[in-house]
Formats: C-alpha cells, sequence, structure tokens
C-alpha cells in the first residue's frame, strides 16, 4: 500500500487558490441562503479546507433586497444595537431596515455565522452584497452558482 496517498495537506497563503462566485439571492430564505454563503467564504466546500487560513471563495450577493424571511419575522424579529451612552439600546426590525439599507440583513445574517476572531473579521471582507442585480466585480468573471 503507498503510504504517500495518506499525507494531509494543509492550506496556507501561497497554496490557496481563491475564486469569484456570484449568487442570486431572489426569493432565497434568509437563514438557509446565509449559511451556505458563510460554509463558501470559510472554504469549508473545498477538500483542503484548513481551520486557520482564509481558504475560501469570495462571494458576491445579488438581488438582496428579495430575500424571504419566514413566520413574522419580516416584523417581529429584532436587531439590536448599543451606542455606548447610557439608555442608547437601539431596536430595529429587518423590515425598517430593508426600507433603509438592504444588504444589511444578509451581511448581519452571513456575519453572524462566522467565526468571532480576526479570521472571522477577515474572511468577512470577502463578501460582497448588491441590492440590485447589477455588480462592479466583472472583471474577476466570477461564476454564477445556485444554492
Amino acid at each position: 500500500m503507498n503510504t504517500l496517498s495518506y499525507k494531509t495537506v494543509s492550506a496556507n497563503a501561497k497554496t490557496v487558490n481563491k475564486q469569484w462566485v456570484v449568487v442570486d439571492a431572489q426569493g432565497e430564505i434568509l437563514g438557509r441562503l446565509s449559511s451556505k454563503i458563510a460554509m463558501i467564504i470559510r472554504g469549508k466546500h473545498k477538500p483542503e479546507f484548513t481551520p486557520n487560513v482564509d481558504c475560501g471563495d469570495n462571494v458576491i450577493v445579488i438581488n438582496a433586497d428579495k430575500v424571504k424571511l419566514t413566520g413574522n419575522k419580516f416584523s417581529e424579529k429584532q436587531y439590536v444595537s448599543y451606542t455606548g451612552y447610557p439608555g442608547g439600546q437601539r431596536f430595529i426590525s429587518p423590515k425598517e431596515l430593508m426600507a433603509k439599507h438592504p444588504t444589511r440583513v444578509i451581511e448581519k445574517a452571513v456575519r453572524g455565522m462566522l467565526p468571532k476572531s480576526r479570521l472571522g473579521k477577515k474572511l468577512y471582507t470577502n463578501l460582497f452584497v448588491y441590492a440590485g442585480s447589477t455588480h462592479p466585480h466583472t472583471a474577476q468573471s466570477p461564476t454564477t452558482i445556485t444554492l
């Protein structure tokens, strides 16, 4: 038996093969879409996945304003933020957030599914979310995938 076939491959910044991927969010459910996007950004879909290296792909999400939430979450779910001042706790629903910034609903969902570390902050920079059906990353020649 050949023991060379059992070598474990650990990726590093030089050996990683990063690609660009376009995901259409039209009609998709927010949580299911976000978990798949987070998996692609993290690189868990690749056989050479290494937990401490940014080995995932760059993800472009289009039609972010057409994403769906199930149940009554669109009006009853609350995003909480704190200004840092006494009495500065702020609440906003996805309905209000979609009216102001339609891309932030997907950004918040994906960010919560990434690691809470320096690597997670670096991975978050690989996400690009756009409300419309066009994006400025055509020069990277991204491939379109359906989730």
